[in-house]
């Protein structure tokens, strides 16, 4: 059964088109077998990330003067501690009622228990400066080499050459070693989200992370890499000023942060909404037709990149917020991370404290009558 599987995924009528074989693509293009190198030079790049985060990002936050907030510890109490675990972090008013009943506590003291346990569990202001520090850099070397590869190529400025001479075209050493390197931190980002700063698009990253390794992969075997790199080099150089702009922020530039983050958003803008839809997705969907007959491969390619874009999309709500936020509001951090809560009152006991203002005002009115 697992001989059958395995011939019915290479079924080269599934990815290829007609008249071409595995051992066509491999004799003038990358090896499927080759893909194993991607999870060496992930773990590599986690250990570079440890060395760079440790001797170099650390000492820079603390000449910036970037330290962690002095966090009040939650006290001990078994019954707060073993719904925070099983139950979940947030409590609705019928959970705050049950609780103050089973631990004979005050609401406001349930409140500020969770609070406590909740910042106890979130990254300090100092990881997410060294993390978004790490990121900003590797996208600067990997847009770097990728324009060092792509500049005097004639597919980077007439985009029907990406498909001449398909799926028989050689692949190059500076390209071999761009998939390599993107594959590599991709799938490291991957290795690291439960330890990373979890933000509120958590799902939507990790949808992305693999739909972005299993876009590399399938352009690698079925030899799509020269808008693999295109593609690549298209979503590394927005991200290189998303990430410097954080790094701005937690050091606060608020200035550079502010000018860098407006910056970003007109490159983003045009990156993803306008050249990967208009340019690259459209490289893939319409110049392919004029060769060959479409086929699976060819379908499930530009589905993948559509999800991608669709991420774009919902990453430009987000941003056109925090847009909105720092020309008209006050701009505070990454709109998606999970931020540190202050002593102040919570929502849901700003909203009791609200009613019970409105009841007594109403009480208050009814007996004056």
């Amino acid at each position: 059964m697992l001989h059958t599987l395995r011939e019915w995924l290479w079924w080269e009528r599934l990815w290829l088109p007609g008249n071409v074989s595995w051992s066509d693509v491999e004799h003038n293009g990358a090896k499927a077998s080759q893909l194993y190198a991607a999870l060496p030079c992930a773990l590599c790049l986690l250990l570079v990330r440890y060395l760079f985060e440790r001797y170099l990002a650390s000492p820079l936050a603390k000449v910036w003067g970037i330290r962690d907030r002095v966090r009040l510890t939650a006290e001990p109490n078994h019954i707060l501690e073993n719904y925070f675990c099983h139950h979940g972090r947030l409590l609705s008013q019928a959970d705050v009622s049950s609780l103050c009943k089973k631990t004979s506590w005050s609401e406001r003291r349930v409140h500020v228990w969770f609070r406590r346990r909740r910042n106890q569990e979130r990254p300090g202001l100092r990881k997410r400066f060294c993390e978004a520090s790490w990121r900003c850099v590797f996208y600067f070397f990997a847009f770097a080499y990728g324009v060092l590869a792509l500049y005097d190529k004639p597919w980077l400025y007439n985009l029907k050459e990406v498909w001449a001479g398909f799926p028989k075209q050689p692949m190059l050493q500076s390209q071999y070693w761009y998939y390599l390197l993107e594959m590599g931190f991709y799938l490291s980002l991957l290795l690291s989200l439960t330890i990373d700063v979890k933000r509120k698009d958590f799902k939507e990253q990790v949808v992305h992370h693999i739909a972005t390794l299993t876009l590399l992969s399938f352009s690698w075997i079925s030899n799509y890499i020269r808008i693999g790199t295109l593609v690549m080099a298209c979503h590394d150089s927005a991200d290189i000023l998303l990430e410097g702009a954080k790094v701005f922020n937690y050091g606060k530039w608020k200035e550079t942060a502010n000018f860098t983050f407006v910056v970003f958003t007109i490159l983003f803008t045009l990156t993803r909404l306008v050249i990967f839809p208009f340019w690259l997705i459209h490289c893939t969907w319409v110049h392919p037709m004029e060769q060959f007959a479409p086929f699976f491969g060819y379908y499930f390619f530009n589905v993948m990149l559509l999800i991608l874009q669709i991420l774009h999309f919902y990453w430009a709500a987000l941003i056109s917020r925090m847009l909105y936020k720092l020309i008209f509001s006050k701009l505070e951090g990454d709109d998606r991370s999970d931020e540190e809560e202050d002593e102040g009152d919570s929502p849901l006991e700003k909203k009791h404290k609200l009613g019970q203002r409105n009841g007594s005002g109403a009480r208050g009115r009814a007996n004056g009558h």
